[in-house]
């Protein structure tokens, strides 16, 4: 291929400049269009161009005398020019391509991940961090770097869309949803015998879909080169393989991971539940060798090595990093006591003696005797939930699957762990089925029918219930503070009873809606997307929407009105809107007790605050899965054995000082795993040095609201600041520019107004602008494009302009370039053009020429104030003259652009540190750099007299 195709030189093809791209194919040459978008890219077969359509060489044009405008667009030009650039300068390749600002704590899953040759890593930051960036990071890294170029994201079905959404808002990455609803349209697309999975590149699938041992088969044949797995947890291998669901997805999902070349990244906020089989078969797809350790016995090896694969922060690690400001809401947290009323209270001793008695049955059957005694805790536990769910507990005595034929199936750790753990991903237990499966004396039945009718009783008198009168009274002076509640109930009777009482309660203008496991996973997301667009709302939810459904854009309080038995439950709950992106700075979290139920007391007093506590200290949430499965198991029997109140409490305090040293073998524990998966080993400063610089070339948040507020004005565009964005009046706004800026919705209307923001976390009712928007994207090129008009625009933009200014003492020439320069890696073919804007300049005083730097000269591009209108005659003769001393200042520019270049391998260099992997050659400047614009400031004429 001759020189002049090499990649960042400048072609002329079809009248157009190009710039070309590095490409792997040695006849095809691939071009984008000077000033264009990636969307524009276009491959060119030179065997057939040279008949055809010739490719010639092109150099760029500089500015002329008559390209004249007002200096204060200057920086316009400037900003539109490094804001329409993607393949930024520095090591980091996608930054450029991203449509959000990562902070800087999100980037060290990034550095760690290309640390290895191939990336495997799981990722397991607090529950509101900001993993699914993190992953997004690297998945764009990957992609801009060769690396990979097909991936796939498992996740939970009804995380499929959140995923989808998130892909096309933060990269703009078109992906297709693969499931049951979407196969049959998916399969008419394909052209061939070849499975979607083969010619879908960015692909959203449905863990569920795929885990079944024919379509598993499927993936695997044509699986993509990076794997996400969401929710990794869920996937891991159950102690004694017990759960036939989390079997098969883990089963799938190590299967992917034998591949030794393919890339794979987990996520998962709790990786530890307590059982290290677990989650060593998590570490184990990482590296199989990670099966066989004993967390007891760690070597220091050992942890050096998994710290490379793994990384675990809270909350305070991350408020930590930097000092910077990650935006988390500030959290009001409380527990709220009730007290039973005497009803309630006699119901609760009712409950106990019956429970008590059915568990005391003598019977040589181990399942006939583990059955009375979860049936009897069953029991115990839902009807103190709510009086609906005990009348329905109560009058379900059928049910289509027999708890021995599930324990037959699945296991006796199965349904133990749904009933004392909690942990069934996006399912609903009730275990009303326990009570349905006992075989009952005739006694026995009598007590049923009796409890029956006391809690039909109970459910008719709304007097008794004290719970729900206290829940009302909170949620009613929430709901009058501008809060936006979600209530999570451990039943769906609860949930259902909870949203009629609301409903009742509540002004009219407030929507009160129950969403459980009954609805399927996308009439979740439709429902609560609805409800948002409501001012005013209370969700009452069930725990199916406790886990990986992100909640804060519409919510932003929660009540937790039924105690999990799984302290880890709460954080999850919480996580729901107390996360990165919430858009209040204020949320709450409270949580409801029973002041005189032995059973919450106890969960509240003993366990959970223990926990939090022990969690508040180490920083991390602490692995209690089989102990706290023990620990209620055994709670629950005690209950059972013992008469009275007072005696209850008795015990609990016994058990008290032998459940601490428990909790402080946990803490032991998690405080080792923290000291192995912090990753506080990363150099800060280095990413935040790269960061900031990355900033400077291509712009930050501010640079775009900047930018687009002055583009608005000089197109004559209306718009009116509040305390949130803007409210734009589109009318005066070209055609192409208004459809890119409206709402699908709002054209559909026939509107010509928009409310933009340029924060993020977005505030409602108002559309997120980016520096990758697609309005943003094409402001920048119709700003430039007008610029570059052979005899000005009229607008009045500038690639030339003299002024007279109190900025300079001397005559300073700025000069605003466009630098490319040719980084390739060392032993590799791979290629990039890397492009930043730089601003340089010289002052003329009786030494000659000074040259100023960077800093100085963007200085002056933004602070200087012309004094007077100088005559067009007058600029164009003063312009004609510099630019006339061009040639001779030629070795100064290709000075600079080779300046550029070193600063590239420098930022290289760092990181080539940081990572402690993949080095690079000399970047290559492309020269000579192109000049975009040249501006003279000249100082204040002196006084005559």
């Amino acid at each position: 291929m001759s020189n002049k195709y090499t990649p960042g030189n400048l072609v002329r093809y079809r009248n157009r400049d190009w710039m070309v791209l590095p490409s792997n194919e040695d006849q095809v040459i691939l071009v984008k269009p000077l000033g264009g978008s990636d969307e524009e890219i276009t491959g060119i077969f030179m065997p057939l161009a040279k008949d055809v359509e010739a490719v010639e060489k092109a150099t760029f044009k500089e500015p002329t005398p008559n390209q004249i405008g007002n200096f204060e667009t200057a920086k316009l030009l400037y900003n539109a020019s490094r804001l329409s650039l993607r393949n930024a300068a520095g090591p980091f390749r996608s930054m450029g391509k991203l449509s959000f600002r990562p902070r800087s704590y999100q980037v060290v899953p990034l550095v760690m991940a290309l640390k290895q040759d191939v990336t495997k890593i799981l990722i397991a930051d607090d529950v509101g961090v900001g993993k699914t960036i993190e992953a997004l990071l690297i998945i764009k890294e990957l992609i801009e770097r060769g690396e990979i170029k097909r991936f796939a994201v498992i996740c939970p079905p009804h995380l499929c869309e959140q995923w989808q959404q998130e892909l096309k808002d933060k990269l703009d990455i078109d992906a297709e949803i693969i499931r049951s609803s979407t196969a049959s349209r998916l399969d008419r697309m394909v052209p061939d015998d070849r499975s979607v999975f083969y010619h879908i590149p960015y692909q959203v699938i449905s863990v569920d879909y795929i885990k079944t041992d024919k379509r598993r088969g499927i993936f695997l044949n044509d699986c993509p080169e990076l794997v996400v797995v969401d929710e990794a947890h869920t996937c891991t291998l159950p102690k004694g393989a017990s759960s036939k669901n989390q079997q098969q997805r883990y089963n799938l999902i190590h299967d992917i991971a034998l591949n030794k070349n393919r890339h794979l990244i987990l996520l998962t906020a709790t990786p530890h539940s307590g059982k290290d089989e677990e989650f060593l078969s998590l570490l184990g797809l990482l590296n199989p060798a990670f099966e066989r350790l004993n967390f007891e016995k760690l070597e220091q090896a050992d942890r050096r090595k998994i710290a490379q694969y793994f990384i675990q922060r809270k909350r305070e690690n991350i408020r930590r990093w930097l000092n910077e400001d990650t935006l988390f809401p500030k959290r009001d947290s409380k527990e709220v006591g009730f007290t039973l009323s005497e009803e309630t209270k006699a119901f609760y001793n009712e409950l106990v003696a019956f429970a008590r008695g059915i568990s005391d049955v003598e019977t040589d059957n181990e399942n006939t005797r583990l059955l009375r005694s979860w049936a009897a805790i069953a029991l115990i536990k839902g009807a103190m939930s709510s009086p609906a769910m005990a009348k329905e507990m109560l009058e379900k005595r059928h049910a289509k699957l027999t708890v021995e034929e599930e324990m037959a199936e699945i296991g006796t750790d199965a349904v133990e762990d749904t009933l004392f753990e909690e942990n069934e991903f996006g399912v609903d237990f009730s275990r009303s089925d326990l009570l349905n499966a006992v075989d009952y004396k005739t006694a026995e039945l009598e007590g049923l029918t009796k409890l029956l009718k006391r809690a039909e009783f109970l459910n008719e008198r709304e007097e008794t219930d004290l719970k729900i009168k206290h829940t009302i009274d909170l949620i009613r002076k929430w709901v009058k503070e501008g809060f936006q509640p979600i209530i999570f109930c451990h039943y769906i009777a609860t949930a259902k009873y909870m949203e009629e009482k609301l409903k009742e309660a509540l002004p009219k203008n407030v929507l009160v809606q129950a969403i459980t496991s009954e609805l399927a996973d996308e009439q979740r997301k439709e429902e609560i997307e609805r409800m948002g667009e409501q001012e005013k709302r209370v969700l009452v939810a069930t725990d199916c929407l406790s886990e990986g459904i992100n909640l804060q854009d519409h919510f932003n309080a929660v009540l937790h009105y039924d105690l999990p038995w799984n302290p880890n439950r709460i954080e999850q709950r919480e996580g729901r809107v107390d996360r990165f992106g919430q858009a209040s700075k204020n949320i709450k979290t409270y949580m409801l007790y029973g002041e005189n139920n032995p059973m919450d007391k106890f969960i509240l007093e003993v366990l959970i605050r223990k926990v939090r506590e022990i969690q508040k200290s180490i920083g991390v949430t602490i692995p209690i899965g089989e102990n706290n499965k023990s620990l209620m198991a055994e709670l629950t029997q005690k209950i059972l054995k013992t008469a009275s109140e007072t005696e209850q409490l008795t015990l609990f305090a016994e058990d008290k000082i032998r459940i601490d040293n428990e909790l402080e073998m946990a803490r032991k524990k998690g405080e080792n795993l923290r000291s192995i998966f912090a990753q506080e080993s990363v150099d800060a400063e280095t990413i935040k040095k790269d960061l900031q610089e990355v900033d400077e070339a291509i712009g930050d948040p501010k640079v775009v609201e900047s930018f687009t507020v002055f583009a608005l004005q000089l197109l004559g565009s209306s718009f009116t600041p509040d305390f949130e964005g803007y409210k734009i009046q589109t009318t005066n706004l070209p055609k192409h520019l208004q459809v890119a800026l409206l709402s699908k919705t709002e054209q559909l209307k026939g509107k010509a107004e928009t409310k933009i923001a340029f924060i993020s976390p977005t505030p409602k009712g108002y559309q997120y602008i980016g520096r990758n928007h697609r309005f943003v994207e094409q402001l920048c090129h119709y700003i430039v494009s007008n610029a570059f008009e052979e005899k000005g625009n009229s607008y009045g933009l500038a690639r030339t302009s003299v002024i007279q200014t109190e900025s300079v003492q001397n005559k300073t020439t700025l000069v605003m370039f466009r630098v490319r320069n040719v980084v390739k890696e060392v032993r590799s073919r791979n290629e990039s053009v890397a492009e930043e804007m730089y601003l340089w300049g010289y002052m003329e005083n009786e030494n000659g020429l000074q040259p100023i730097n960077f800093e100085e000269a963007q200085e002056l591009l933004n602070e200087a104030i012309p004094l007077s209108n100088m005559s067009i005659e007058q600029q164009q003769q003063l312009l004609a003259i510099e630019l006339n001393s061009f040639e001779k200042k030629k070795d100064a520019f290709i000075e600079i652009a080779t300046e550029r270049a070193d600063k590239l391998v420098e930022a290289h260099g760092r990181f080539k540190t940081l990572i402690g992997g993949r080095s690079y050659e000399k970047s290559t400047p492309v020269l000579p750099p192109d000049v975009m614009g040249v501006y003279i400031l000249l100082p204040k004429p002196k006084d005559l007299f």
